[in-house]
């Protein structure tokens, strides 16, 4: 360890022991035998398998277990469906504005092609000048 992570060591010692300080006799001496049957797996190859861990090691891996994690999971959970459903919306209201121009464009050709006027008007040059004309 060098200076910075010895220094840390000592600061999260000392907020650490801080917040046992008010723990009951029991509960303290609980977590102790919970500490010292932890660190014994961790250093019996027996109890841990293939995988062998150090005692220095074992504050690295601290929190990384299911106790307590989750509620962590299901908050990523709760956040990945959140968005699922922001995009899936925007999705849904892209789809139906496409649709809605496709409708528009169905009924004005609809319009179009059951008006009086015979299909050959639509195709002459000078339609536009008569729509002009008769517009005003």
């Amino acid at each position: 360890m060098n200076g910075k992570d010895s220094d840390f060591a000592k600061k999260l010692t000392g907020y650490l022991d801080d917040g046992t300080a008010n723990l009951k006799a029991g509960t303290a001496y609980r977590l102790q035998l919970a500490r010292q049957e932890a660190l014994a797996r961790i250093t019996d190859p027996q109890r841990v398998g293939a995988a062998r861990m150090t005692p220095a090691l074992a504050g690295a891996a601290a929190g990384t277990g299911t106790v307590g994690g989750g509620r962590a999971s299901r908050s990523n959970v709760k956040l990945w469906l959140g968005i699922l459903v922001i995009v899936a919306a925007g999705v849904g209201y892209q789809q139906w504005q496409a649709y809605q121009q496709v409708r528009d464009l169905a009924e004005t050709d609809a319009a179009i092609l059951s008006s009086d006027l015979p299909i050959d008007a639509y195709l002459d040059r000078g339609f536009q000048n008569w729509l002009k004309n008769d517009t005003d």
